[in-house]
């Protein structure tokens, strides 16, 4: 069965989106005919950049500074005349070690790329979001679901961010939906290098991520709101 979407006059701003699911996020809202908007610390001509900026308007911004956030918002509201997705993707790892050798620099940085970024980003898209019964869609992981070893706050902002999407359901029940998605290991050439021996054919591939990102963007998915999805693929 194939699956396609119409995205036509619709705007979508996607947060992370030089990464490797950032930029299939956008690939994949680009191709559905939606006017997508990027942002990124990273700037799109950088080497680590896998974006490709024909496809979107791209706005710099460090998302874990609210000003930046509230400036990048509007910039794209006024450019767009309104927001209708908001894509929750930046993240990071780090890990390797238990509590009592992790660094709270560690700490802190873990939870405001992956969280506190999906924070100011809904937090200020809200107001726009509600204009047009929008939906919000972020990135969670299935390590999420338990403790483990050597990557406890990794978990811990990962959690968050499912707590995050249930509370912004129901602060918005009936205007804005909010779900999002649980990786398990996700394709990418950074997860390539530090797992240079794993079966890399069990990982999930950015592109199947990003196309369940829309499906819970779209009237498919018109009664599902606070829902964590596994994108487990084979891992």
């Amino acid at each position: 069965m194939s699956v396609s979407f119409d995205f036509e006059g619709q705007v979508a701003l996607v947060t992370g989106a030089c990464g490797a699911l950032g930029s299939a996020v956008c690939k994949a809202f680009s191709e559905a005919g939606a006017t997508v908007h990027a942002t990124d610390v990273v700037d799109v001509e950088s080497d680590d950049s896998l974006l490709d900026s024909d496809l979107v308007t791209f706005h710099r911004g460090d998302f874990t500074d609210e000003d930046d956030v509230e400036r990048v918002i509007e910039t794209v509201v006024d450019a767009a005349g309104g927001l209708d997705y908001l894509a929750n993707v930046a993240g990071t790892w780090k890990g390797g070690q238990p509590i009592d050798e992790t660094s709270v620099e560690e700490f802190q940085t873990l939870f405001d790329i992956n969280l506190t970024t999906a924070f100011l980003a809904s937090k200020h898209a809200l107001s726009h979001l509600r204009e047009t019964e929008g939906a919000i869609v972020s990135v969670s992981a299935r390590s999420s679901l338990s403790g483990g070893e050597g990557d406890g706050p990794y978990r811990m902002s990962k959690a968050g961010i499912r707590l995050l999407t249930e509370t912004l359901a129901e602060e918005n029940t009936g205007t804005v939906r909010a779900n999002c998605v649980m990786p398990s290991v996700i394709d990418t050439p950074m997860n390539r290098e530090m797992m240079s021996d794993s079966d890399h054919e069990k990982w999930v591939d950015p592109a199947d991520i990003a196309r369940t990102m829309l499906t819970l963007c779209s009237d498919a998915t018109s009664v599902t709101s606070g829902a964590a999805v596994p994108v487990y693929g084979e891992a």
